[in-house]
């Protein structure tokens, strides 16, 4: 059908020696400074950084590879600091080790070893130093290819699978339009569509579209394939609304789960309208004319819609914000800017309202301190699939578009998931070298997913899920430099998992500034469709770590899969690295602290949560002698902390007479700043005593029904 991806199936890619080695966990019989010097920068594919032992023989290197392989050829580049004698080993599991080598005399700069062995982990054991200094090593790579499986097949012009439907400027109108109404339609027949397994994904070629009206429903993402939002023009609307709530056209608070990305609008009438919540992002889009985020019937002065995200965005005309109770924009140039309801954050957008908080509700900073644009699928010149990975940017403003700066990968370093591949394959995928690429579907994960290469790209489109059974983390990222992970969601399975996802290693302060791992429209539930249950859904341990735009929904409605003891989980975010920033943060209905910094100097800006609803007594829910459980803690040990635009909200309407002491938990401390936070109760129903510690004052406001509670700073 014209218009539609055509594929056939490359051969599989013949087997050949692979570096296995970077971006691997690895350690070291010492380091003359762990931070600087340490194990991990042998294998991160820099030639500019290096391990260096203690002064003293004997010393070793070691790298993990995560299971079993061939070993096929060494290579070290040492520093002046070399071996004068070392041999090569190899173990199945870290205790008992085989010499694949004879003693061997080394030489500074590059030195390339043949060998024939296997092995999980790989170690250079060195024996006696050529200098008075300790082993210097810039890179220790290891070769060779896997033992058991055969390497998995790639191309650059992939089939992404019956969800994914790619259109071109050849493509009749009436064939989009069905496509998106067939889509949207069948949502409206079915009362379980929410929490539903349809995913879809609506891919447009470079060029210009007609009248396409596209009704965005849950799992929906629309995205151009151009490498600037402006190669791909639609005439008519990307709309999302509130009419397939039951008929009731005035709440939007539900509409989860869509996006749009990388492509320009033309809307008819002058204005798009996007009524979204949570986990509905916008970005990289250019709206050629207005833009309300309300619903249709705010028109007449009613509706309601809560939350939602705009990033490195261009909007022509106004933005009006409508019924939103809060948003957060990043980075955008928009013309103006009007409307608020309680919480409006900006950071390094271009028109943006002054600050103003709290009359009118507007944050505004002038730059974000630090970004990394999310990744994207583009198509080259020549047909082929690429995903351009945007550079990291320091005190940002502005849309990064055109002309954004960063690097451009093949699809054939991508392995292309789909719905039924086993965690085992994936992992395989990864072990092989591959960057992951994720499919619209669900998937049930029996172990976890394992990232543990340097700058590996894990993405993917149209909401994939990940499902995690046996109570395993779906996905974790070692301490490494550069690890990009988005477009991803997570649903918690019916045995409790410790953690959803986790990023790093616990007690690990690695300094990973110049080159941090991000985490972008990334979310996380916990119930709903099944009786979910996990501890904490993402866990940070990496230093500078990049959390752009999460959610993270212990699930307040859902059936007999919702409940104060069906699906049960802790905290939504744990940080425990210093230098983590977070531009996006909801957090919401977690059962204790639903977001715990333990890291040194984090920031945060935009911070939404609501506490949990069903709390069904006061007992069920205290912090020893505390009522309830602030939403965000910052741990008495930290001593420089900032965050900019915070609001909480409780409707504790199992009991009504449940009480939270305060939403916001800080030390008093000269390097703890709050800037515009503030607390509501929803219908005044249910009390939160103060905003921050023991000031701000309590909701219910006795200055009218849903009126918050504003500190513009603290201390």
């Amino acid at each position: 059908m014209a218009g539609f991806l055509t594929f056939s199936p490359a051969a599989p890619a013949q087997a050949a020696a692979t570096l296995l080695s970077q971006g691997k966990p690895a350690t070291a019989s010492s380091s003359e400074n762990d931070g600087v010097f340490g194990a991990a920068k042998a294998v991160d594919g820099d030639a500019g950084t290096r391990w260096s032992s203690a002064f003293s023989d004997p010393q070793w290197l070691q790298v993990d590879l995560g299971s079993t392989q061939t070993i096929t050829q060494i290579q070290l580049n040492w520093e002046a600091a070399y071996a004068s004698a070392f041999t090569i080993q190899t173990s199945a599991n870290g205790t008992s080790w085989t010499n694949i080598t004879p003693t061997t005399a080394g030489a500074a700069g590059l030195q390339t070893i043949n060998v024939t062995g296997s092995g999980r982990y790989v170690r250079m054991n060195g024996t006696a130093r050529a200098t008075a200094y300790g082993y210097s090593l810039f890179e220790f790579q290891v070769y060779g290819g896997t033992s058991t499986d055969p390497t998995l097949p790639t191309s650059d012009t992939p089939d992404f699978g019956a969800n994914v439907k790619i259109f071109d400027p050849t493509t009749p109108t009436a064939t989009i339009q069905t496509a998106f109404d067939n889509a949207f339609n069948s949502q409206l027949v079915s009362p379980t569509a929410q929490f539903g397994t349809q995913r879809y994904a609506f891919l447009f070629k470079p060029g210009t579209y007609g009248r396409v009206w596209a009704n965005l429903g849950f799992y929906t993402s629309v995205a151009g394939l151009g490498q600037n939002p402006d190669d791909v023009t639609i005439n008519g609307a990307l709309n999302v609304d509130s009419g397939w709530n039951y008929g009731d056209t005035s709440n939007a608070t539900q509409n989860f789960w869509r996006s749009a990305e990388n492509l320009s609008v033309v809307p008819e009438g002058g204005t798009d309208r996007w009524a979204v919540s949570q986990a509905a992002p916008m970005r990289r889009v250019h709206i050629k004319g207005n833009l309300t985020m309300g619903p249709s019937n705010q028109d007449n002065g009613q509706g309601y819609s809560s939350g939602g995200y705009l990033a490195d965005s261009k909007v022509d005309g106004q933005i009006s914000s409508g019924s939103q109770q809060q948003w957060y924009t990043r980075d955008s140039t928009i013309g103006s800017w009007t409307g608020g309801v309680w919480n409006m954050v900006f950071s390094g957008v271009s028109g943006a309202p002054a600050n103003a908080f709290p009359s009118p509700p507007h944050t505004t900073l002038a730059t974000t301190p630090v970004t990394r644009e999310k990744p994207y699928l583009y198509v080259d010149s020549a047909g082929k699939y690429r995903v351009f990975v945007p550079s990291l940017k320091r005190n940002s403003s502005g849309a990064s578009w055109p002309n954004t700066p960063g690097t451009s990968i093949p699809m054939s370093q991508f392995y292309v998931a789909k719905p039924g591949d086993s965690a085992a394959r994936i992992n395989q995928a990864l072990t092989q070298g591959l960057n992951l690429f994720f499919t619209p579907g669900t998937y049930t994960l029996d172990q976890t997913i394992k990232v543990t290469r340097a700058n590996t790209v894990v993405t993917g489109i149209g909401f994939p899920t990940l499902i995690p059974s046996g109570g395993v983390t779906a996905l974790s990222v070692a301490d490494v430099d550069g690890v990009k992970i988005s477009g991803l969601t997570f649903d918690a399975g019916t045995t409790n998992s410790p953690t959803l996802m986790s990023v790093g290693t616990a007690g690990a302060h690695t300094d990973h500034a110049a080159n941090p791992t991000s985490i972008q429209d990334v979310f996380f539930r916990v119930g709903s469709s099944v009786q979910g249950k996990a501890t904490t859904t993402l866990a940070v341990h990496s230093d500078d770590t990049l959390v752009d735009h999460i959610w993270a929904w212990r699930a307040d409605h859902g059936g007999a899969a919702t409940g104060w003891t069906a699906n049960t989980g802790d905290t939504g975010l744990l940080v425990n690295g210093d230098d983590v920033l977070a531009t996006g943060l909801f957090v919401e209905h977690y059962q204790k602290y639903e977001v715990i910094w333990n890291g040194n100097r984090g920031k945060t800006i935009f911070f939404q949560n609501e506490k949990p609803y069903d709390v069904p007594n006061q007992a069920a829910w205290m912090n020893g002698s505390q009522n309830g459980y602030a939403a965000y803690k910052v741990a008495d040990s930290v001593t420089d902390h900032e965050v900019w635009g915070a609001g909480s909200y409780c409707y504790f309407n199992a009991n009504p007479a449940v009480k939270l002491d305060h939403a916001f938990e800080v030390p008093n401390k000269t390097g703890v700043k709050l800037h515009s936070i503030l607390t509501v109760s929803l219908g005044d129903v249910g009390t939160i005593s103060n905003v921050v510690n023991n000031t701000g004052g309590a909701v219910p406001n006795p200055a009218g029904n849903t009126v918050p509670r504003n500190v513009v700073s603290y201390p």
